[in-house]
C-alpha cells in the first residue's frame, strides 16, 4: 500500500511538473488580483516619474487594478532599483526603468543589482530629448551664440545638471564633446533650473519634461532640442543636428521593467496593456505637452533597445572620463 501511494503521488508530481507551462498561463490570465506595485526610483516631477505617472494610470485602469507608485529616491536612483531588485517576480513588484539604469553601471563599481541581468524590460514609454536653456541675461539667443562664447572664453561657462551621470550630465557632455569646448560640470541635487534662471550658471540640458512647467518663462531663452528632429511642444526650436552637432543627440528614453525571472506570461500582459494605452490619442496628447514621443516596440525588440543603451552609455562616460563615484 505504501508503495502505490508514493507511485501515485510521483506521477501527480510529474503530471503538475509537465503543465507547468499551462498553469503559468492561467495564473497570468487571472492577473492581477490585487494592486500593483511601481517602484519609481526617482522623486516626483523627475522626467521618469512625470511620465510613468500619465501613461500607469490609464493602465491601471485597463486592468481593473490600480498601480500604485511608491517612490523611492536615494543614491541616485540607486535604493528604487535595489529594491526593485529583490523583489518576488511575481508581476506584482515593477520598476520604472530608463536611461538612469545605464549611467548606474558606469557611475558605480559595486551595485547592488545588475542593470543587465536583475531586470525583465517589460515596454517603452517613450522618449523625450533633453532642452537646451540659458538665463536670457546671458544675452545667447541661440546654440550658436553659447558656443562661440565657449571657444572665446575655455573654462569660463558653467552648465548643470541633476548630479553626475544624470540624463543632463550625460546631455551636457554629449555637447561639449560634439563641439569640442572647455565648459565646467556644476551638479545641483535640486534647483539647477533655478539656478540657471537666475543667470548664476549659464546653460542646462535639461529634460523637456523635467522642465516644461518652466519653459514659459521670460526668464529662460530655449535654444535647442538634443533631438534630430523638432518636438511638437517646442516647434520653433531647432533641433541639435539643425544647430549643427548631430553627435549631441541625446533622448532620454522611460520604460516599464520587472524583477527578473518575472513570468513571461506576465511580462506579456503588462507590455499589451501599455501598447494599447499608447495608442490612445487623449494619452498620446499628455505625452506630447511633456515632450514625449511614445515608441511602441516588442518586448524583445526592448530589451535589445535597454542593452544597446548600456553600450553606449559606457562608451560616452570613457569619451568623456567620467569616473566611477564609488
Amino acid at each position: 500500500m505504501q508503495s502505490s501511494r508514493v507511485l501515485i503521488a510521483a506521477a501527480l508530481t510529474a503530471a503538475l511538473v509537465g503543465s507547468t507551462p499551462s498553469i503559468r498561463a492561467l495564473a497570468a490570465d487571472s492577473y492581477p488580483s490585487r494592486p500593483i506595485r511601481v517602484v519609481s526610483p526617482f522623486p516626483p516631477g523627475s522626467a521618469s516619474d512625470t511620465v510613468s505617472r500619465v501613461v500607469l494610470d490609464q493602465v491601471g485602469q485597463q486592468l481593473g487594478q490600480p498601480m500604485v507608485i511608491e517612490t523611492k529616491p536615494g543614491a541616485g536612483g540607486i535604493v528604487g532599483f535595489a529594491d526593485a531588485a529583490k523583489a518576488d517576480p511575481d508581476g506584482y513588484t515593477v520598476v520604472v526603468s530608463s536611461s538612469s539604469m545605464a549611467t548606474e553601471k558606469v557611475l558605480h563599481r559595486n551595485l547592488p543589482f545588475d542593470p543587465a541581468k536583475d531586470f525583465a524590460p517589460i515596454a517603452m514609454f517613450g522618449v523625450q530629448p533633453n532642452v537646451i536653456v540659458a538665463s536670457n541675461e546671458s544675452g545667447f539667443k541661440t546654440l550658436a551664440d553659447l558656443i562661440a562664447a565657449a571657444k572665446a572664453r575655455p573654462g569660463a561657462l558653467t552648465f548643470a545638471s541633476a548630479g553626475v551621470g544624470s540624463s543632463s550630465h550625460m546631455a551636457g557632455e554629449r555637447l561639449r564633446l560634439a563641439a569640442n569646448v572647455d565648459v565646467r560640470h556644476v551638479p545641483f541635487r535640486d534647483n539647477g533650473l533655478a539656478e540657471v534662471m537666475a543667470g548664476r550658471i549659464d546653460y542646462y540640458a535639461i529634460p523637456l519634461a523635467a522642465a516644461a512647467s518652466a519653459l514659459g518663462s521670460d526668464k529662460l531663452s530655449i535654444l535647442a532640442v538634443t533631438s534630430a528632429e523638432r518636438v511638437p511642444r517646442l516647434p520653433d526650436t531647432p533641433s541639435i543636428v539643425e544647430a549643427g552637432y548631430p553627435a549631441a543627440e541625446f533622448n532620454f528614453w522611460v520604460g516599464l521593467s520587472a524583477p527578473a525571472k518575472t513570468p513571461r506570461p506576465i511580462v506579456e500582459r503588462l507590455h499589451d496593456e501599455i501598447e494599447k494605452a499608447l495608442a490612445l490619442p487623449a494619452l498620446q496628447a499628455k505625452l506630447a505637452k511633456l515632450g514625449v514621443e511614445p515608441k511602441p516596440m516588442s518586448v524583445e525588440v526592448f530589451a535589445k533597445f535597454v542593452d544597446a543603451d548600456l553600450a553606449a552609455t559606457v562608451q560616452l562616460a570613457q569619451d568623456a572620463h567620467i569616473e566611477p563615484t564609488d
